[in-house]
């Protein structure tokens, strides 16, 4: 098949985007698995959730989409077709979606915690703030690390990508770079913008749009999947990421979480009862440089 990502179009499967690996034949074995998350930078869990208490959860979402008129008139609402709103919605921090009970049971629930707290060997917490979105038509995220947005932390924090209903790539599936977080290719690349704070250094997040340059400049290659609702993906701060384009008629449902080992330090910015976040602040001068100027500063 043919796949937008960014500003190319790549053939599935093939030499540019490959499959990502699932590692449910490594589950029961901590030391296999992280080796895995070291080596590939991802852990892909397949039906770590229940898929009815995730479509529980989407319910939620889709009942809100329809609220707010998302959804096109005359549809049923759980078919998540796009209304004349062609954009998508985000909730990030918005605790009446993120933290309602049928949500908060997939995001915090017991295989989550069951499986990440294994996984560490100790106690684990997840930030307050939630990142919940609802993609639209052509939509898509560009390439970038997410230590830029929330690194000032424990180094030891993780995301997790949960869709909470089946996305096929033609709706925008998550795609990675496998090895990113180690590849020799992208060492200066971790020790310049991987040190960025988008905060502190008043700058934009993602670090490109063309998701070519950067396999052809730091090497690896792009993966995806298709997913299904109660899968999880699992990956560190420094592995590249973004998505393809939702070529669909239908929103794409999915949440960011961050898990990190309790004992470590916190970024407050996505802790407490209203999480400050990034934007808007009143102390945050607008943007002062452009991922360019940047990229140029670091030589990358």
């Amino acid at each position: 098949m043919q796949v937008p990502f960014g500003n190319r179009v790549y053939e599935y499967p093939g030499d540019k985007l490959a499959e990502l690996r699932d590692c449910n034949n490594l589950l029961g074995n901590r030391d296999a698995l992280l080796a895995r998350l070291g080596e590939d930078g991802y852990l892909l869990v397949r039906g770590l959730h229940d898929r009815q208490t995730v479509l529980d959860a989407a319910k939620v979402v889709i009942d809100e989409l329809a609220k707010e008129g998302r959804t096109a008139p005359g549809t049923d609402p759980n078919d998540r077709i796009i209304g004349e709103k062609k954009g998508g919605a985000f909730w990030g921090g918005r605790k009446g979606m993120t933290h309602h009970p049928r949500v908060r049971a997939v995001l915090e629930g017991k295989a989550i915690f069951d499986f990440l707290t294994t996984l560490l060997g100790e106690p684990i917490l997840t930030f307050d703030y939630k990142w919940l979105r609802a993609v639209g038509h052509d939509e898509s995220t560009g390439a970038h690390y997410d230590v830029v947005y929330m690194g000032r932390g424990s180094s030891r924090l993780m995301t997790v990508w949960t869709p909470f209903v089946d996305v096929p790539i033609e709706q925008g599936s998550l795609a990675v770079i496998p090895g990113s977080n180690r590849l020799p290719g992208f060492a200066k690349l971790r020790e310049t913008y991987g040190k960025l704070d988008v905060d502190r250094d008043r700058a934009p997040g993602w670090f490109s749009s063309d998701p070519e340059e950067i396999t052809s400049r730091f090497g690896g290659q792009w993966a995806t999947t298709n997913f299904n609702a109660g899968d999880v993906v699992v990956f560190g701060m420094h592995t590249m990421h973004a998505s393809v384009k939702n070529q669909t008629d239908k929103f794409r449902i999915s949440t960011d979480t961050r898990f990190q080992p309790a004992a470590d330090p916190v970024d407050d910015r996505w802790m407490g009862e209203n999480p400050k976040g990034h934007y808007p602040h009143p102390d945050r001068p607008e943007k002062s440089a452009t991922m360019e100027e940047l990229r140029a500063k670091w030589g990358v």
